[in-house]
């Protein structure tokens, strides 16, 4: 029996990791058709509304469809050495949340020094409880994935998701008290929340985490 046992786990360990990587693209690949809705429909309503928190949220939605085509690319690059490949993806969503940080901080800090008041966004409250439902959920699994292959450019793409729930919920906020209470500053000041999240998070995925790079995959 200890002859056959050993055979086995190697056999199993290169199916085992196929099986990862194919869930890792499915869930990439079901990221990037949910922000192509997400982005489409905040940015609209954005525009109608003259509301710098749903262009923003908007953005971060493109952004996150950016990162999950950059872990797709992470993952179909198999000529490129692992601990390369994993460091260019993991660089990329890091200057993905630097972006994000840099838009919203600045459109945010214009809407409040000129005082510009946004409308009413029934849509876009409705968009944002729509995400905060979906987003955990979807960056919960992608945490796992991570957790098991290894994969520091997966586990950074499932925080962007987060930052995406965060988002969301800033978002609902101010554009809940924006509609009933006529507080307009609220728009603007989630949307500055949510720049110094990005910040934060790109900082920490610029530098990297243990995983592939380190050479374990």
């Amino acid at each position: 029996m200890p002859e056959t046992a050993a055979p086995l786990l190697t056999i199993h360990r290169p199916a085992d990791r196929a099986d990862l990587v194919r869930r890792a693209r499915l869930l990439a690949w079901a990221g990037l058709g949910w922000h192509a809705v997400e982005a489409t429909v905040a940015i609209a309503a954005g525009i109608v509304a003259s509301s710098v928190a749903l262009i923003g949220f908007g953005a971060d939605s493109v952004v996150e469809a950016v990162a999950g085509v950059v872990v797709l690319w992470r993952f179909a690059a198999v000529r490129v050495a692992s601990a390369e490949a994993e460091r260019r993806a993991q660089r990329l969503i890091g200057a993905s949340f630097f972006a994000i940080a840099l838009y919203v901080g600045i459109e945010a800090a214009r809407s409040l020094i000129g005082g510009h008041a946004p409308e009413a966004s029934w849509v876009g409250i409705g968009l944002s409880v729509a995400t905060l439902l979906t987003m955990p959920p979807l960056a919960a699994a992608k945490a796992r994935v991570a957790a098991r292959l290894d994969s520091a450019a997966t586990r950074s793409e499932g925080r962007q998701n987060l930052l995406c729930a965060y988002l969301s919920a800033a978002l609902l906020v101010g554009l809940l008290a924006n509609a009933t209470l006529g507080w307009w500053w609220a728009d603007p000041l989630a949307a500055l929340v949510v720049a110094g999240v990005a910040l934060r998070e790109g900082r920490a995925a610029w530098a990297g985490e243990p995983g592939c790079a380190d050479g374990c995959c």
